[in-house]
Order: structure tokens, then sequence, then C-alpha cells
């Protein structure tokens, strides 16, 4: 029961409200308390001030030592300490006294005047009486006064434990006519009326506040039982009656709910809501089967993909010249990388990996018309740069999409180990040799294919001995990325190559993969990941 209470709706209303008034009576407080100290603070500084230049006129700076040497034996000394005590007496000053701080750390003071008030509880200081500083603040403003030439300074103590009450204490320099302090006069004013001007009215924010609070708490309860609570009540129970038997009522709950405000629409919006659910029950009941209609199109394209790259290793069981072993792991459904060998004659295989730029069925779609045409090019041209320049014009002529394809072929030599191989736009394909460690082939890069037509693309070649190998992917490589969006790198890629370095290729391949999921985690694959190793036995 208490849980329900504290849920609902009528009392998180009224206790937002009540809580908003609470706030918005804790703001005033806090402002009337900073403009009451402020503009009383104001007040007695600058009454504070104008009773401390009169004090200082009374007294002789030039004669502070002298003062300090004769004590009461000094008639001028006499005099002025009376006139003072007066000025201290009329003026409601708690003290007023005169100071000579000690210069070099000002952490002790010798006094030469110390009034008191004749109404005070405090005994004075006799003259030459030498005490501590009473804190940092006085200090900084000894030293404001008689170092930095300041014409007055002042201290306000008024929060925490005092001794003597809060109060402000003025300070004026006592000059010679050179402009060299031989003293320093403060008088320290009480400040009893701010702290009860404050007290008193934050009290009255608190009483009025606490008022308007039990007022508008009965007058909500009233409004909000007749104006809300009772006609969303007819709406819950209706919402939860048609959650349960999901048909509609003979009636509208819009004609039961007679309000023209908010809770009107509401009613009305349940009303359309009771329809449409029914339609969308129907429509979706369509639409599952479609969905699964399409999922099983998904499926058969996907298997037509796959059936597309070649996939059963060895590739070639007959051929003892090579070992070469290749994967595709699509990041959709269907991807847009590829990769294939195939022979142009016996003597000269062809090694090609490609990277559409969509995904997806559309990048399925142009893989297997970029796979056909590459396959169509080497009836072209067996030079792989000739190869790219057909593919390359083939897309551009007919490519409103302008989907396109970066690629790496090469053409190897069975019998010579002579692979002569192009790139357009791919990455750096990689090469270890015999006994050697895998690293980047920085190959000159064409333009991508299906960019801009007639695009040359230069080849280089590539002497193989007995033993090398040739490993060749596409960005979804070292584009992989953690959930810390780290990218996977190349560095990455050859250190787990060259882990493995003495192992056969497809273990490479199938080791790299893992290395790569385990640096993934539960980041998802965004990217295509396809691979093709191939090591020359001569």
């Amino acid at each position: 029961m208490h849980k329900r209470f504290r849920n609902n709706l009528s009392f998180n209303i009224i206790m937002g409200v009540v809580m908003s008034i609470l706030i918005f009576g804790a703001l005033v407080s806090l402002m009337g308390y900073g403009a009451f100290t402020t503009t009383l603070e104001s007040q007695y500084t600058e009454s504070a001030y104008r009773i401390a230049d009169t004090a200082a006129s009374v007294v002789n700076p030039y004669k502070l030592d002298k003062y300090l040497e004769e004590g009461l034996a000094n008639r001028e000394y006499v005099n002025s300490r009376a006139r003072l005590q007066q000025l201290c007496n009329t003026q409601d000053a708690t003290f007023i006294y005169v100071l000579k701080a000690d210069t070099s750390d000002y952490k002790h003071i010798t006094m030469v005047f110390n009034l008191v008030d004749r109404e005070s509880e405090f005994e004075p200081y006799e003259i030459g009486y030498v005490r501590e500083t009473t804190n940092e603040d006085y200090e900084k403003a000894y030293r404001e006064l008689y170092e930095n030439g300041a014409e007055h300074a002042k201290v306000v103590r008024n929060t925490g434990y005092i001794e003597s009450g809060a109060h402000i204490t003025a300070l004026v320099p006592l000059k010679t006519a050179g402009g060299t302090t031989m003293g320093i006069l403060c008088v320290q004013m009480p400040m009893d009326e701010l702290t009860n001007s404050r007290h008193t009215f934050v009290t009255s924010i608190v009483i009025t506040t606490g008022f308007l609070a039990i007022m508008i708490l009965v007058i909500f309860l009233i409004f909000l039982r007749r104006k809300l609570l009772e006609p969303l009540e007819d709406i819950t129970e209706e919402a939860d009656r048609f959650a349960r038997e999901n048909t509609k009522l003979e009636f509208k709950i819009q004609d039961r709910v007679k309000c023209n405000n908010e809770l009107g629409l509401l009613a009305g919006s349940i009303d359309s809501m009771e329809e449409r659910i029914e339609e969308y029950v129907e429509n979706l009941t369509r639409v599952t089967k479609e969905k699964e209609k399409l999922g099983t199109e998904l499926y058969i394209a996907s298997a037509i993909q796959e059936g597309m790259l070649p996939s059963t290793f060895p590739a070639f069981p007959n051929r003892k010249e090579f070992d070469i072993y290749a994967t595709m792991d699509a990041a959709k459904e269907v991807g847009g990388d590829f990769y294939d060998f195939y022979f142009i004659d016996e003597d000269h295989l062809v090694l090609v990996i490609a990277d559409v730029s969509g995904k997806g069925i559309p990048g399925a779609l142009m893989m297997m018309s970029c796979k056909i045409l590459i396959n169509n090019s080497t009836m072209v041209s067996s030079s792989p740069g000739r190869m790219l320049e057909f593919v390359n014009n083939k897309i551009c002529e007919h490519n409103p999409q302008e989907m396109f394809l970066t690629t790496w072929v090469g053409v190897l030599d069975l019998k010579t180990g002579l692979l002569r191989a192009a790139n357009g736009g791919h990455e750096y394909p990689t090469i270890k040799r015999k006994g050697g460690e895998f690293e980047l082939i920085k190959d000159k890069h064409g333009f991508v294919l299906g960019g801009m037509p007639d695009m040359p693309y230069s080849e280089y070649e590539i002497r193989l001995e007995p033993g090398d190998e040739i490993f060749v992917y596409t960005d979804g490589v070292p584009e992989a990325t953690n959930e810390e969006n780290e990218l996977f790198g190349t560095e990455r890629m050859l250190k787990s190559l060259n882990s493995n370095k003495d192992s056969g290729i497809k273990e490479k391949l199938l080791e790299l993969r893992k290395n790569i999921d385990e640096f993934a985690g539960n980041a998802p694959q965004f990217d295509d990941i396809t691979m093709l190793g191939f090591k020359y036995l001569g």
C-alpha cells in the first residue's frame, strides 16, 4: 500500500507543487539573505569608515612612538585618548584603537590607543600592550595599508564563533605628510542588527511558505479529483479492459469522458488506438508472412553469393606447385567483398581480391557483376593492368548508383614464379619470403574501378621463390573495431601472421580471424572481412 501511495498520480503532483514552493521559498530566502547582508554591510562599512576618518584626525601620526615611550605622562596623548573615548561612546563603536604592526611578518601588533564603549563588558588594553594578530584577514589588511598605500581596509566577521560578536572593523592608515604609514586606526562596529534582521526575514519566509504549501495542498486535492483523477480513472479502466479483451467497446470512451481539454484528446486517442490496433494486428499477420518470405529470399541470395566464390579446399588437388586458402565473412546477410582464383591456361594462375563500396543486397549485386567482369577481362589480356582498365571502363558505362570497386589482381607464372600485379585503390598486399616474416608491399595504387573512365593502371613484378607466401585482404581486417572504437590495424595483422609463420596457409588465416574476433569483443562487425593466402611451392 505504501508503494501504491507513492506511485499515486495526485500524490506525486501535489508533492511536486509543494516541493516547488519550498524550493522557491528557499531561493527567496537565499536571495534575501544575500541582499540583506550586502546592503547592511555596505551601510556598516560606510558608517565605520566615516567614524574611522573622524577618529584619525584626532591622532598625530608623528608622535605614536613618543606616546608609547611616555604613556599617560604625555598630556597630548591623554587629550587624544579622551576625545577618542568620547567618539567611541557616542557612535556606538565597540572598540576604537590605534596600533603599530610588526611589519616583518604582521604577526604581532602593539597597542597605542585602545578605547572600549562604556556600555561594553570588555576591558581595554593598556598602552604598549603587544598581542598576536587576530587572523589572516587582519594580516592582509595591515599589509595593504603599510605596503600597498591603501586608503581604507575592512574586515567583516559575522559567521562562526566570534568572542566579541558579529562585527565589521574599518581600518585607516595614519600617515605622515610624505605618505609613510606610522600606524593604523581601527574602528570595530557591532553588527547585531544584521544578524537579527536576517533571522527575522528567514523565519517569515519559512512560515509563509509552509502556509502556502498547506493551502495549495487542499485546493489541489479538490481540483485534481474532479478535473483530472476521475476522468483518468475511466480512461485507465478502458485501456486495461482493452488490453485484456482486445475488443472495442460499443460506445466511445470520449463520449463518457466529457472534457474539452487534453483528457478529452487522450480519450479520443484511446478510441483511435483501439481501432488502429485491430488494423495493426491484421497488417502484422500479413507483414510477418512477407518478412518470412524476404528472409527466405535473403538466405537464397547468400547461398548464391557463397556459391560464386571458390569454397572447396584444396582448390586444385592435382596441382602441387602451390597451396591456397581464402575466406569471406559478410557483415550482413550478403556482402560486397569477394575473392577469386582461376587458371588462364595450364601455367598461369589469376589471384583476385576486391571490395565493393556498397553493402547488403546492392553490394552483393555489384560484387557478382564485377566478379564476372574480372573473369571476362582475361579474354582481353593477361596483363593485370589491362584487365583493370577493361573492368573499370565496363563499370563506368553502366553505373547509375555511382558505386565503385577496389581490387588487387595478380597473374602468376607457375613455372618461373614471376608474379605480375596491379592495384586499383586496394589495401597493400603482404609477402613473406621463405624463412622470413610477412611485410607490406608498398605498391603503387591506381584509381578505384568505376570512379572515372579511361584510367591507366600500372603493374609491377615480384619473383617468387619456393616457400614464399602472399597474403591479401580487404579493409575489414585492419579496420575491425573494438568496443573502445580502436582499430585492429595492420601492425596487429602482421603480428598475428608472423606469430604463426611456420604453420599452413589455412591455419594462418583461421588464427588471424580468431584474433580479430577476440580484439573486437562484443563490438558489432561493420564491414565484410575477406582474406586470401597463397604459398608458392615451385
